[in-house]
Order: C-alpha cells, then structure tokens, then sequence
C-alpha cells in the first residue's frame, strides 16, 4: 500500500517528466534572427496542437508545483 508520500513524490516526479517533454515538443515561435528584425511577425496566435500542448505544459506546470508544496506542507500536519 502506498501512503500519501510516496504518490506525491510519483505525481511531482511524473508531472516534472511530462513537462520536460511537452517543452521540448513545442515550436519554437522566434529564431535566433527574429532577435536582429529577421522576423516580421512577433506575435502569433497558437492554434490546434501547439495550443493543446501550451495548456498541458501549464497543467503539468501547476500540477508539480501543488504536488511540492503538498509535500512540504502535509509532514507539518502529522
């Protein structure tokens, strides 16, 4: 049986590797030369995927920093 410890070191764990490679598997929106004016356009709207993906990436985000915090906060109460 696993008690509240452990699932909270799981699920923060998990959370932090999921979020890794949602980062990763986002698009870059600017290049190196959009930094120099290489690129016109500086602000875009996220569509389809990349939304879905900028969402889960905040979910995962939030996610491992309550699973954190639970875990500091929960040894306190015991």
């Amino acid at each position: 049986m696993m008690n509240i410890d452990s699932i909270l070191q799981v699920v923060s764990v998990g959370s932090a590797l999921l979020m890794i490679v949602a980062i990763l598997l986002q698009q870059r929106g600017a290049s190196l030369g959009a930094g120099f004016g290489g690129s016109s356009e500086l602000y875009t709207t996220r569509r389809g995927l990349d939304k879905n993906l900028f969402e889960l990436t905040i979910f995962l985000a939030i996610t491992f920093v309550l699973s954190i915090l639970v875990g500091l906060v929960l040894p306190n109460f015991t």
